[in-house]
């Protein structure tokens, strides 16, 4: 019982606490490209959901089997790269053949994931934090369902951004930003919520 507990506090931290886009503000640039339209945004999210399992799923092993076994720590962040960029590969090539609509409006956004700090940060930050296995694949779970939620939620914001007359100084980027920020302070308060359910 306690694992469970322990495996649903980390599921519930890292989507709405330890948000990636929304309190340690990586993988902005997917989040600030792609979210003008909501499926380009749910697209998007899973995508990313997709990748970040897989890469736990590969980078984790890697880590303890192989670099930690033949003492080859410092090599870690060129590995977890390669072993990133081969995965979105993987999915460019799924989403090409079976939803090509969706790979045509994600464009150049896609082969960004190799380079998404969300997920090399969460690959490395598992290995960082010390999680077990298990525990590493509901972490990433909860930081693609963390990103695709700050996704989907910013899509709809924008959407009434859309119909909204900011001053000529505000509009565009600026707009934009300052919303994002609003966002992201709204998620501070699930800090204690969690501490409440689970303190």
């Amino acid at each position: 019982m306690e694992f469970f507990k322990s495996l649903l506090m980390i599921l519930l931290t890292s989507v709405l606490v330890n948000n990636y886009v929304l309190s340690r503000f990586l993988g902005i640039c997917p989040f600030l490209g792609v979210s003008k339209k909501l499926n380009q945004a749910v697209g998007m999210g899973a995508a990313v959901i997709f990748v970040m399992c897989l890469a736990t799923a590969a980078t984790w092993p890697i880590q303890y089997f192989l670099l930690d076994k033949f003492e080859l720590g410092y090599m870690r962040t060129i590995v977890f790269i390669l072993v990133i960029a081969a995965l979105v590969q993987l999915v460019e090539i799924i989403l090409k053949r079976y939803f090509p609509a969706l790979h045509a409006s994600l464009g150049i956004y896609l082969p960004l994931i190799t380079t998404n700090c969300a997920v090399l940060g969460v690959a490395i930050n598992n290995i960082n934090d010390g999680y077990n296995f298990v525990e590493s694949m509901v972490n990433s779970l909860g930081v693609g369902l963390g990103f695709l939620l700050a996704m989907v939620l910013f899509a709809g914001v924008r959407s009434r951004l859309e119909t909204a007359r900011p001053p000529k100084a505000f509009e565009g980027l600026p707009i934009t930003l300052i919303s994002a920020s609003i966002v992201a302070l709204s998620f501070l308060g699930f800090a204690g919520i969690v501490d409440g359910i689970f303190g």
